[in-house]
């Protein structure tokens, strides 16, 4: 019997439901195939409610592993699940100034949702709501 590595999500699910906010929380070393399987998790477990304001997405405690090249395959996901991210802000917070390259990049092809980069949860939820 062959033997099979299953990687422990390295994401997890959170709401500030009074404000209709979705919170993601990361962990370790986030790849692009993390970022788009953990959103394909949400949408199977119907975790987006449709009265959804926006997204504050936590990086503090994650890396991330993409190229600056491969960052594209972000704001093409979210133009493919549109039915999710239309008319929605997503807050991405990162701590490592490393890191802000790939929300930076993100943003700047940013169509049909806004996302802007984020250095406290506060910052983050203002803008949203705004």
């Amino acid at each position: 019997m062959k033997d099979t590595v299953t990687k422990k999500p390295n994401f997890k699910y959170d709401s500030i439901e009074d404000l209709r906010i979705v919170v993601k929380y990361y962990y370790g070393e986030i790849t692009i195939a993390d970022i788009i399987s953990s959103w394909e998790f949400a949408f199977a477990n119907n975790l987006i409610p449709e009265n959804n304001r926006g997204f504050i997405l936590d990086y503090r405690k994650a890396t991330f592993n993409i190229s600056v090249s491969g960052y594209s395959q972000i704001p093409e996901f979210y133009k493919e699940n549109l039915r999710f991210f239309q008319g929605c802000k997503i807050a991405i917070l990162i701590e490592k100034p490393k890191d802000i390259v790939i929300p930076v990049l993100v943003k700047e092809e940013d169509e049909g949702y806004q996302s802007a980069p984020f250095t406290t949860m506060e910052a983050a939820i203002k803008w949203v709501l705004e």
